[in-house]
């Protein structure tokens, strides 16, 4: 939200104006962070992806920001129609996990 009142102001719009709203959110941030005493390593790391997180203890201000990077990521990563590396029905065989076998697995229960 500040991000986007300072892109809006009357003073700085001419100025932000060839900015992206992404990146004036990031610099807002970074910027918070420092003033909380956090590192820069520490408000860097904060924007990477990780795919082991646990998105459920985050914040709602931080899952949005992490929800944001991932459609980012995922519109880069799109492949339309216009793309000349485009194919439209793909055929991937994935190999079978090996299942490893429980002793639970191996007993059997009557009464149910």
């Amino acid at each position: 939200m500040a991000a986007e009142r300072l892109k809006n102001h009357p003073r700085h719009r001419d100025y932000l104006e060839c900015v992206s709203q992404s990146q004036l959110e990031k610099l807002h941030i970074i910027l918070r962070d420092h003033m909380q005493g956090f590192s820069l390593e520490h408000s860097l790391a904060s924007f990477h992806l990780d795919p082991d997180e646990d998105l459920n203890k985050l914040d709602d201000e931080e899952l949005t920001r992490k929800k944001g990077q991932m459609d980012e990521l995922f519109e880069k990563n799109r492949k339309r129609k216009d793309d000349p590396e485009f194919v439209y029905d793909i055929e991937v065989n994935f190999s079978k996990p090996v299942l490893e076998k429980c002793s639970w697995d191996e007993e059997s229960d009557d009464e149910f």
